[in-house]
């Protein structure tokens, strides 16, 4: 919940942050996100619940979240890259703990997995042959059943079933597909998905199942497999297209209020003058702006809050800065050195994604990486 003016004011103050006065604050929640891991995997049980933690756990700091989550009892995290995979490595160094990389290696990079405990989601035939050649240890296999991105087609199912020299030298952890759809409960497109995958699979090695991500684990059943891996969840974002959001905020992107303008004749706002501000009325310019990762397109299209109160953004949002209408508040309630609420509690995350056109997962992985980064609970940076 955005503070009254002054803890606002002091909140920035609290970090170890080098500028004690950032112009954005990305404040984390880890004990929301803990909460967050518990819904979901009590959803998913008796699966195991894995956890998503590619692209800097979604912006909002591998090590921090990684962390956390291992606390929790997490002991199986998927990265999209090597140099993610490495990194998480990094922090969590007992071998017990899996990390999965969705891409798989690139050629020649099979010895580092192995050398680094990675496990890879192999996509292709070309990757099976390079890692069986490499010699015997655990993947997953992924089969692609109604996406078109990574994965074995129908086609190459059947070809690798004909090839006993790969599969014997397969230690296939997970067989794995990844839902379309699973956003959208009603769509057709989910229980077929369900049904290629089974029919898939039987052509290989009995193996473990995992399908779910975060839409999967609230569908159930059948869409979860043995393993889920849920990525938005956990962060805030709602899971599924439409309806109320089932999981709990976990971020809060606040922004300093760098000016107030006392509007006393007409005046228009911003780059191609698309606002024209009315006296008397009050105007509060923010230090953030679309180099920070907040949409240009919000110019005119969404809010910011303070102390609960909705602010209109007016004007376009340019590279540093976004101009605020605060003329909703008492002139002695918002002054500069404020921060008002971008994103958080008052104005969701998902309503921000609509108002920009796009899905929480791009809001999320856009935050730059100027935007002060603090979190609220304890992440314990002790290593495992």
């Amino acid at each position: 919940m955005t503070a009254t003016r002054g803890e606002a004011a002091a909140r920035p103050a609290e970090s170890g942050a080098s500028d004690p006065k950032p112009t954005a604050v990305l404040v984390v929640d880890l004990d929301a996100l803990a909460r967050n891991y518990a819904k979901l995997r009590g959803l998913a049980a008796p699966a195991e619940c894995a956890a998503v933690v590619k692209a800097d756990a979604y912006g909002l700091g591998l090590g921090p979240v990684a962390l956390r989550l291992f606390r929790e009892g997490c002991r199986r995290f998927f990265v999209a890259t090597e140099a993610e995979g490495l990194a998480l490595r990094g922090l969590l160094p007992d071998a017990r703990t899996r990390i999965y990389v969705f891409g798989g290696p690139d050629d020649g990079a099979e010895r580092a997995f192995r050398e680094a405990g990675l496990v890879p989601v192999l996509n292709s035939l070309a990757q099976i042959e390079r890692w069986v050649r490499a010699g015997p240890s655990r993947a997953v296999l992924h089969v692609d059943t109604g996406m078109s991105r990574l994965g074995l087609s129908a086609a190459d199912v059947g070809a690798l079933a004909a090839r006993r020299d790969l599969v014997r030298g397969l230690d296939i952890e997970y067989v794995m597909t990844h839902l379309a759809c699973a956003d959208e409960p009603a769509h057709a497109l989910n229980g077929r998905q369900i049904e290629a995958f089974d029919r898939l699979r039987r052509a290989l090695p009995a193996a473990k199942t995992s399908i779910g991500n975060s839409a999967g684990i609230l569908l159930g059943g059948r869409h979860c497999g043995d393993l889920v891996r849920p990525g938005i969840g956990l962060y805030g974002g709602n899971p599924l297209s439409a309806g109320p959001n089932p999981m709990e905020p976990v971020v809060r992107l606040e922004g300093r209020v760098l000016q107030i303008r006392e509007v006393t004749e007409t005046t228009t706002v911003g780059y191609g003058a698309t606002y024209s501000a009315e006296p008397p009325s009050r105007l509060a310019v923010v230090g953030v702006g679309y180099a920070d990762g907040y949409p240009r397109c919000l110019g005119n299209r969404c809010a910011a809050a303070y102390a609960g109160t909705r602010l209109p953004v007016v004007g376009r949002v340019s590279m540093d800065l976004l101009c605020l209408d605060a003329s909703a508040l008492p002139p002695e309630q918002l002054g500069v050195g404020d921060y008002v609420e971008l994103l958080g509690p008052t104005v969701g995350l998902d309503e921000v994604a609509a108002a920009a056109g796009t899905i929480s997962y791009e809001v999320l992985t856009g935050l730059g990486r100027r935007i002060a980064r603090r979190y609220v609970g304890s992440a314990d940076a002790r290593r495992p």
